[in-house]
């Protein structure tokens, strides 16, 4: 039986909220309060509270980014006239027409909000879970949105 070598993980991070340094075993630690969360198979690394969620860069929230995906396509055949209408596709897709209207409503956000979730950088709080079923809370104007939706400056 062979020992293996013990592979070596190097993290960099900016700090930039709270820190604390200090000597241990002669090498020098700095101590950042950080939270670690699972999301599905990934760890993600919660920046310390009191940051600007609107300014702490996210990771990408996939899901949140497939459903984008999915509501501009289907809006694309909207268009296109290749389905007559939300219900019509909704049958195709063998999918609930209410969760199909839901999804295209998703192509009302403002560009830089789209933007803002296919780049990453979206409000922690903002993930598919927050905005079901509450978009019909969500303003038609961009302003509101991005009031609501936590992108405001």
């Amino acid at each position: 039986m062979s020992q293996s070598t013990p592979q070596r993980c190097k993290i960099e991070i900016s700090v930039s909220g709270p820190s604390r340094e200090y000597q241990s075993q002669g090498s020098a630690v700095t101590f950042v309060p950080l939270t670690i969360k699972r999301r599905h198979t990934r760890k993600l690394l919660i920046a310390p509270p009191g940051q600007d969620d609107a300014k702490v860069r996210s990771s990408f929230d996939l899901p949140m980014i497939r459903t984008i995906g999915k509501a501009f396509y289907w809006q694309k055949l909207l268009d296109s006239g290749e389905v007559a209408n939300a219900t019509d596709l909704a049958r195709q897709l063998k999918l609930e027409p209410g969760w199909v209207a839901e999804v295209l409503r998703l192509t009302r956000l403002a560009p830089d909000i789209v933007q803002a979730i296919l780049d990453g950088r979206q409000p922690r709080h903002l993930n598919l879970h927050a905005i079901r079923g509450r978009q019909a809370d969500v303003p038609v104007d961009w302003d509101g949105q991005r009031r609501l939706l936590g992108f405001c400056p």
